[in-house]
């Protein structure tokens, strides 16, 4: 692994919203071995940040790397191959914008995480979840009316022989199906605990699984030193939930005061999404059952928010986008409108480092051992050279491909638009 240094950077120091003065920032392999003055070898490959900001590289939390730019009506159809080389497209695409680590919440995506990994092919650090786990009738379920009741012995649904969704119910098959997921790679599990928008048969307002069915899921991740997350969006849901012991929930915005105080006190992650009605909002045909389904949901995003911000409750941020390959490109804009309820210093914060955080819950499972989220000593050289200040201009990020000269990953250049390095 080369040897690199930026020179003449201003760090952003997301831990306390404030840039350093000029200084220079000495990677080793895949480290970042020094913040500050330091003994640069000859040898070393000098990149003149001309005065640019250094920041870690962005973390989406809620991602699905097989499904952001695909049709749902192809995800659920199409040849496999087809699903993986779009994916693979995608994750370049994903890393050219910053995003240098996402947290996988549910599809196809052991082989592309190993293909990234081994360099085969260019793309973020994957946290997979393998196959979401869903009950009969829930949100990952996406069977046709006529094809219940299921016969005794009845082959995999598509969903589930692709390893997008597994459909288990009662506490031993959602065991078997978590095991499985952990045996192919899985750093957490993910569970369908309520209705969702893009499912065509679970009302919104619907609870998914029972406490016992959350702690057979629970007891098999923390026995592989892992956890789960939860896709609710209802105060029953996310309480079921949480009763039956993990540790992060998906969404939520339709979550109510004494819900979120319980998730505080109980130190629960919120991964929540910037879901408005704009020009990020997936397109739903209106007058649909799965529009009305969306309409609730959007109605909740402010509120949830809020509930966050007041009772404290540890938050993480990602997109969640799916089946529009438009929409995906615009990752950096879903960050940049997170101003509408927090500071740019602490959206990038939790882009990062509280991101990051989160990440760390995987324990043993973590397929990336090192600190990620922070510009620090000894922590993964994740780092993006950017024009212009992001602590007052978030929106910069939203124009990676002008704003965004240099993206580095674990040491290596991913993209270099600046002069030649020295």
């Amino acid at each position: 692994m080369p040897t690199a240094a930026f020179d003449n950077v201003r760090v952003l120091d997301v831990r306390n919203g404030a840039l350093t003065a000029p200084t220079t920032v000495l990677i080793r392999g895949a480290l970042i071995e020094r913040v500050g003055d330091a003994d640069v070898p000859a040898e070393a490959m000098r990149i003149d940040g001309a005065g640019k900001v250094l920041m870690p590289g962005l973390i989406d939390a809620h991602w699905h790397a097989a499904f952001a730019a695909i049709p749902q009506a192809t995800v659920l159809s199409a040849d496999p191959a087809y699903i993986h080389l779009v994916a693979g497209e995608q994750a370049k695409a994903t890393l050219l914008r910053g995003f240098t680590t996402v947290r996988d919440c549910g599809g196809p995506t052991f082989g592309l995480k190993r293909a990234i990994d081994e360099g085969i092919i260019a793309g973020p650090r994957i946290f997979p979840s393998g196959a979401f786990i869903s009950q009969t009738s829930g949100h990952g379920d996406f069977r046709n009316r006529h094809e219940i009741p299921a016969p005794c012995c009845a082959p995999l649904t598509y969903s589930e022989s692709v390893g997008a969704s597994m459909i288990a119910d009662g506490p031993d098959a959602v065991m078997r199906r978590v095991r499985e997921q952990l045996m192919l790679g899985a750093s957490q599990i993910k569970l369908m605990g309520g209705g969702g928008v893009a499912s065509p048969h679970d009302p919104i307002d619907v609870a998914q699984y029972t406490e016992r069915e959350f702690r057979a899921a629970v007891d098999a991740a923390e026995n592989w030193g892992t956890y789960v997350t939860v896709h609710a969006y209802t105060p029953k849901a996310i309480r079921t939930a949480i009763a039956g012991g993990v540790r992060c929930i998906e969404h939520g915005h339709l979550a109510d005061e004494p819900t979120a105080e319980l998730m505080a006190e109980a130190g629960i992650w919120w991964s929540l999404q910037p879901f408005l009605d704009d020009e990020d909002a997936i397109p739903i045909p209106a007058g649909t059952s799965l529009r009305e389904k969306q309409l609730q949901v959007l109605r909740g995003t402010d509120t949830a928010y809020g509930l966050a911000r007041k009772y404290k409750v540890r938050t993480a941020w990602g997109t969640d986008t799916l089946f529009d390959a438009k929409l995906a490109s615009r990752q950096g804009a879903q960050l940049a409108k997170m101003t509408r309820w927090f500071t740019p210093a602490e959206v990038l914060r939790m882009a990062t480092l509280e991101n990051a955080e989160l990440l760390a819950l995987a324990g043993e499972r973590n397929p990336y051992p090192g600190k990620l989220g922070e510009i620090v000593e000894g922590a993964l050289a994740d780092l993006l050279l950017v024009d212009g200040d992001p602590l007052t201009d978030i929106s910069l990020l939203a124009d990676p491909q002008h704003r965004i000269p240099v993206i580095m990953k674990g040491g290596r250049l991913c993209k270099n638009g600046v002069s030649e390095p020295s």
